[in-house]
């Protein structure tokens, strides 16, 4: 058997910075998928109701892909779910191109949203199995911190294409899904499968082999010395809390994020201000990429401390928009001051959340068990969509203010119960396998 703990403390070598490109590419390109719905309202006529079908439309499918997924990558690998969304993802590309008509749109966003679904949830779950305990959480915060980018792209490309025929438009977006993917086949032929699932599932030959080709036969002479941690990082582990309160929490932080984060970028410019719309997630989604810039701390800090004064800082900024609007309302100006400082402080949240989501489950279970937390939190954006006020922006916001609160409340009640998983915690730590050292 290969020691995953020793192989977990190797130095950071070139399969490192192939897995590192697969997962960054491959969030970058399900955000910019998820995104597409946004855009897609403006393709063909429709009336309200068939463009809330359309934003609905996005997680709906998202979360098929993800209850699919997870299951699938317990059983048959996570490196063999990814080549099964990158083959959805192609026929959804192409499919999109020629997508003339309003059922046609739907059917080939479906296709890529049941990829992107199952590939975020993948990458969520490889990411921790494979990347060394020293780098874990900044190269899941960076791989998270791709979905802003790919957002950013979507928006870029639509509003330099905005001008041109609804057919130009469509095959930009088409064309840049297919060069992406394009890179992220090269980037996955050359990362290995989890080590750690293989043991799990009573593979050990094939794990032996798969470090022997992607780590060399030497491996074990690159082993890095661990470093002691501090007592007090040590002692802030504490207990693990029963699986139901981890799954209350984590669906929880994780609706509050979607629901909110969706509400300002997706969905806002459709229902409000359409000929906003690209440029609301455009600068979203820019801003949160700078900002997510942070999570390169993500190893030596708190991240249940980390969660908690983020989502209290959302929640304040969501507040002022909503007790704001009369003036904001008529000072456009202000308003994209307020949502530059909301995004900010919302992607550090969110890189913070979707990376505890995946960490806290063993190993045999994680894609399944984040798949449920994820499915359902994803799933509660869709009723959101319809229950948030339309016609009164005011009402709007604290309907999002709203929002904020309850994943503040089971942001403190982690920050409380929850273990640490953050501060160079392992991954078999982090989700409860090995008691900490």
């Amino acid at each position: 058997m290969v020691n995953v703990a020793r192989l977990g403390e190797v130095r950071w070598n070139r399969a490192n910075t192939w897995m590192f490109v697969s997962f960054t590419v491959g969030m970058l390109l399900e955000a910019y998928i998820f995104g597409l719905a946004s855009i897609a309202t403006g393709w063909v006529a429709m009336p309200k109701s068939l463009t809330s079908l359309l934003l609905a439309w996005a997680p709906i499918w998202l979360i098929v892909g993800i209850a699919l997924a997870g299951p699938i990558s317990d059983r048959m690998g996570r490196k063999g779910t990814f080549y099964l969304t990158m083959a959805l993802y192609g026929i959804g590309a192409i499919g999109l191109v020629f997508s003339y008509s309003y059922v046609l749109i739907l059917v080939f966003l479906a296709i890529l949203l049941l990829a992107a679904g199952g590939e975020m949830n993948t990458i969520m779950v490889a990411s921790h199995e494979l990347m060394p305990r020293r780098h874990r959480g900044k190269t899941m915060m960076m791989e998270i911190n791709a979905i802003n980018l790919g957002g950013f792209l979507l928006a870029a490309v639509a509003l330099l294409s905005a001008y041109s025929t609804v057919s130009f438009q469509r095959t930009m977006i088409g064309v840049t899904a297919i060069v992406v993917l394009l890179v992220l086949l090269v980037a996955r032929r050359n990362m290995p499968e989890s080590i750690r699932w293989l043991e799990q599932r009573g593979r050990n030959e094939e794990a032996a082999a798969q470090v022997r080709e992607y780590y060399g036969a030497d491996w074990e002479a690159h082993v890095e010395t661990q470093p002691e941690r501090a007592p007090a990082a040590r002692a802030a582990e504490g207990p693990h809390p029963s699986t139901a309160l981890k799954m209350v929490v984590m669906i929880v932080i994780a609706a509050a994020n979607t629901i909110g984060f969706g509400l300002v970028a997706y969905t806002l410019g459709p229902k409000y201000y359409p000929h906003l719309t690209s440029t609301i997630l455009l600068v979203t989604t820019g801003v949160g990429f700078v900002a997510g810039f942070f999570g390169l701390l993500a190893d030596r800090i708190s991240r249940k401390g980390l969660l908690f004064w983020t989502f209290l800082g959302t929640f304040v900024m969501t507040a002022i928009l909503w007790l704001t609007t009369g003036a904001w309302s008529r000072d456009l100006t202000l308003f994209w001051i307020l949502i530059v400082l909301l995004a900010a402080v919302n992607s550090v949240c969110y890189l913070t959340e979707d990376t505890i989501k995946a960490e806290v489950w063993p190993t045999l279970n994680r894609g399944t068990l984040t798949a449920v937390a994820r499915f359902i939190s994803i799933g509660l954006y869709i009723p959101a969509i319809y229950l948030a006020p339309y016609g009164n922006v005011h009402a709007y916001f604290f309907f999002n203010t709203a929002v904020w609160f309850v994943g503040l409340l089971a942001a403190f009640v982690w920050l409380v119960k929850g273990n640490e998983t953050g501060q160079g915690v392992s991954i078999d730590v982090a989700s409860g396998e090995t008691a900490a050292s």
